[in-house]
């Protein structure tokens, strides 16, 4: 960036001006942008076709957007209202992986950058500081575990369901076909996760984060197991259990809200979705222990769970926008990681599957039915709510559809001491799937 050229655009011009010589600095000439972009005063600038249109809608939109330049500051700059996005809200995470491919720490960039955009208005108030995530006391212990799950899950049953399927899956779905809906893909993931499972009637299912008892529910009625599910919203957990009681199979499956580490028994099968991200590095041997603990010798554990790329970097640190408004305390570990401690714990590993794709579409489906329902869902919480969820998940269906996330279905054996006794292929998992329970 030439500081020259930014002073000569910038002395002397409007705010108008400024902004667009900052955002031609930045991305180029507008009429080879990928984005569309308007202004507060209706100025539009980039392509006519664009998918996606940056709506700066005030003198202070740009600078509290970039300025200082960190993903949690842009995360904020949108949530609470300093900008807006139309069109295809993923857009903007491509525009993101440009613009950090700039030079940020090459000497004086970022200094001429903050020159450039302190010559605009300032935010003329604060932000909410109310609205993230407040943990306290020792990171994973059961306490902060229990507040950082309820933050992010107690936000209202009727939230959640404005975008769930009707089995209120918050995990990804398994399209077997292009043609599948949401709910399709629903259903056949749970029936999928079943199969692996291999459940019979009678089996002593553990479901460890059950969230609202849709896979419980059809483990019980499909496959007639008796059921426990463990959650830690009280919420989820009414929830379920209204479910359980409407679908006939209260007496032999229930939910409670427990921590993992409280459970007690012995069970034939137990599975995990979508929880594991919220274990943390450090206790991965002791969940995967706990798990070796509770399940019979023979028995097996279908652990499914969001793994990543990053190292380090997966760690949803209090200074990220997912670590401060979404996933507090969360962490996503290699899945050789999450492996690597299975085994350690004396686990046998029998079957990795990664539903990537599954994933990425999944959650356009959320966006999609997200903002369909943008009305019902501000009068149920508000517009900051909903731009958390709807950037949260638009950000994580484009970090799926890049490969740095991915989800495996890992399927664990506690030995016996001998032959596992388990079917030596898959051929009854991939049978076809009754469209309804039976």
């Amino acid at each position: 960036m030439d500081a020259t050229r930014i002073r000569s655009r910038t002395n002397g011009t409007t705010t108008r001006d400024r902004t667009i010589a900052v955002l031609s600095e930045l991305l180029g000439e507008p009429r080879r942008w990928d984005v569309g972009v308007r202004l507060w005063d209706g100025t539009t600038l980039g392509s006519a076709h664009a998918r996606t249109t940056i709506v700066l809608p005030y003198p202070w939109s740009l600078r509290s957007l970039l300025w200082p330049p960190s993903e949690l500051n842009a995360g904020e700059a949108f949530i609470f209202g300093d900008i807006d996005i139309e069109g295809d809200i993923e857009g903007v995470f491509e525009l993101w992986d440009r613009l950090s491919g700039l030079p940020w720490k090459r000497p004086g960039f970022l200094a001429r950058l903050g020159a450039s955009l302190l010559t605009l208005p300032a935010r003329p108030s604060g932000r909410d500081p109310s609205r993230a995530a407040a943990t306290g006391g020792a990171l994973h212990s059961r306490e902060r575990d229990r507040a950082a799950v309820r933050y992010h899950y107690d936000v209202s049953n009727d939230f959640f369901a404005h975008w769930l399927d009707p089995r209120m899956q918050y995990s990804c779905g398994y399209f077997r076909s292009v043609d599948d809906d949401l709910e399709t893909a629903q259903l056949a993931k749970v029936e999928h996760i079943c199969r692996k499972l291999r459940l019979r009637e009678g089996d002593r299912l553990l479901d460890i984060g059950c969230g609202w008892g849709g896979l419980l529910e059809h483990a019980a009625t499909r496959y007639g197991v008796r059921g426990l599910g463990i959650t830690l919203s009280e919420p989820q957990a009414e929830h379920a259990n209204e479910r359980l009681r409407r679908a006939g199979v209260s007496g032999r499956a229930h939910v409670e809200v427990r921590d993992y580490r409280e459970v007690d028994g012995e069970f034939d099968k137990i599975v995990s979705v979508g929880m594991v991200e919220h274990v943390g590095a450090a206790m991965l041997r002791p969940y995967f222990a706990q798990a070796m603990r509770l399940l019979r010798p023979g028995g097996v554990f279908l652990n499914h769970g969001i793994t990543t790329l990053w190292g380090e970097q997966g760690v949803l640190k209090r200074d990220s926008f997912m670590g401060r408004y979404v996933f507090p305390d969360g962490e996503l570990q290699a899945i050789s990681d999450v492996l690597s401690a299975a085994e350690a714990e004396g686990f046998e590993v029998r079957d990795v599957e990664s539903l990537r794709e599954h994933y990425a579409r999944t959650l356009r489906c959320w966006v999609a039915n997200l903002e369909a329902a943008h009305d019902e869902v501000v009068r149920e919480t508000d517009e900051v709510t909903y731009r958390i969820w709807r950037i949260y998940m638009a950000g994580s269906a484009h970090g799926f559809d890049e490969g740095g996330l991915n989800v495996f279905q890992t399927l664990l054996h506690r030995p016996c001491g001998g032959p596992s006794c388990l079917p030596p292929t898959r051929d009854d998992w991939y049978a076809a799937v009754p469209a309804e329970p039976v």
